[in-house]
């Protein structure tokens, strides 16, 4: 039988499995013939035992790696990138020596070090996107303040910095900056060597815009929001894996919640989801495009009961605009209003929290359990064949022969065959009842 790793595993088994009664011939292996292959077409024209997998919805991992103490390490991270040399960075809003905030990096056991204090001049002040890490090695980003109205800097592994661009060269007539003012997310690598990213306000409407910038610090603006079902306030947050950049505006929308949108390199532009408030959240800042294909981002905002407004969400939706909440934050010791996730090359997301324990903020790791697919199994003379679908990963297969409390689970020692599709085990049958899972 099957069982998965629920709280209130199924009971049932099968004392004496029975023997396959199909009408297909017995076939023996031949030489020069896989005998895998030729038992596995004696079993598929066998009866088969399918026994359907039951447990637990899927469930997440959550720990906290640093909390900020808003001293040298800085107050108010922004989201987090993982760089080449597997340490993640980030930025923090306030902070540092200068007050100003900083950029710092973080390993996944949670040794922490600072990289770089803003001064609050040329180099800006109030960092507040995540990072990115350009092909050239450096990493980009952009400050709220400074330089005019905010920047577009670079800085290496080493702390580094130099500043790109400063917002507020291009204006009309009364002063307003066409150009944008005050960006506040990530920047996003494009496949032509150029970075997206927005201003949260300015623009020909004053209600942020998205533009594009090489490593010279060239500027083009391509879309300049109008405060109305395309939202206000955007981010940028990454390009998929078709070609199209995503990103999120704070408010606006149809419900007033704030948007997720996409917009092509030449500028097309089309609103995927607009939030309610309500389980969904609200206020949605930085995306991710996770390894499965979905977007994963996180809202400031949820309401939900007394003291639940600040807290806010993460959430994973799809490139066609269906939304699902994983996760809503408590402001206990897993922190509240977290600033954007990244994925490490566990599977799991890393991310940063503004508030929590302290005040200062929080880095977490969220590990997404998927449901175990469907587990067959195929009896024959005295062998039993296993069967399960290669998607999703990261499944083992394990047996134990009880079901008590002191039941220990083994994992099996003969690894899986793909075989069409499915990966394939098989067990001879030992004459003592046997429980089988597939375990994450």
């Amino acid at each position: 039988m099957t069982e998965t790793n629920s709280k209130e595993p199924m009971k049932t088994h099968l004392p004496t499995l029975p023997k396959g009664n199909g009408t297909c011939a017995r076939t023996e292996p031949k030489p020069g013939r896989n005998p895998l292959l030729a038992l596995l077409m004696r079993l598929l024209c066998a009866a088969a035992l399918v026994v359907p997998v039951v447990g637990a919805q899927g469930g997440v991992v959550f720990t906290t790696l640093h909390s900020f103490t808003g001293l040298n390490d800085g107050w108010g991270p922004g989201g987090l990138v993982r760089g080449s040399d597997a340490y993640f960075y980030g930025t923090t809003w306030v902070g540092g020596a200068n007050g100003d905030g900083t950029v710092f990096k973080i390993n996944t056991a949670g040794a922490y070090l600072s990289l770089y204090s803003f001064t609050g001049g040329n180099d800006g002040a109030n960092p507040g996107g995540a990072l990115v890490q350009g092909s050239d090695g450096y990493l980009y980003g952009t400050t709220h303040e400074g330089g005019g109205y905010g920047t577009v800097f670079k800085i290496n592994t080493n702390g580094a910095l130099t500043t790109l661009y400063a917002f507020g060269m291009v204006t009309n007539a009364t002063g307003e900056a066409l150009d944008g003012a005050n960006p506040e997310a990530a920047l996003v690598e494009s496949s032509g060597g150029y970075f997206y990213g927005t201003t949260w306000v300015g623009g020909t409407n004053g209600d942020g815009t998205v533009f594009k910038i090489n490593t010279n610090g060239a500027l083009t603006t391509l879309y300049s929001f109008t405060g109305g079902n395309d939202g206000a306030y955007p981010v940028v947050q990454v390009q998929g894996s078709d070609g199209n950049v995503y990103g999120t505006t704070d408010v606006g929308g149809t419900n007033g919640g704030g948007t997720v949108f996409k917009i092509s390199s030449n500028g097309a532009f089309t609103t995927l989801y607009s939030f309610t408030g309500g389980n969904d959240g609200a206020g949605p800042n930085d995306l991710v495009q996770g390894s499965d294909g979905n977007l994963y981002g996180t809202t400031l905002y949820q309401s939900g009961g007394v003291d639940t407004y600040n807290v806010g969400t993460v959430f994973r939706i799809s490139t066609n605009g269906s939304l699902t909440t994983l996760y809503s934050f408590t402001d206990g010791n897993d922190g509240a209003q977290a600033n954007g996730l990244v994925q490490g090359s566990d599977g799991s997301f890393y991310g940063t929290t503004s508030s929590g324990v302290g005040g200062a903020g929080t880095v977490f790791r969220l590990t997404i359990l998927l449901e175990p697919p469907q587990l067959t199994i195929i009896p024959s003379a005295a062998n039993v064949v296993l069967t399960w679908p290669i998607t999703p990963t990261g499944f083992t297969l394990q047996s134990t022969t009880n079901l008590g409390s002191l039941a220990v689970w083994n994992t099996n020692s003969s690894p899986p065959v793909v075989i069409g599709g499915e990966n394939v085990v098989i067990n001879t049958i030992s004459g003592r009842q046997q429980f089988y899972r597939l375990s994450q």
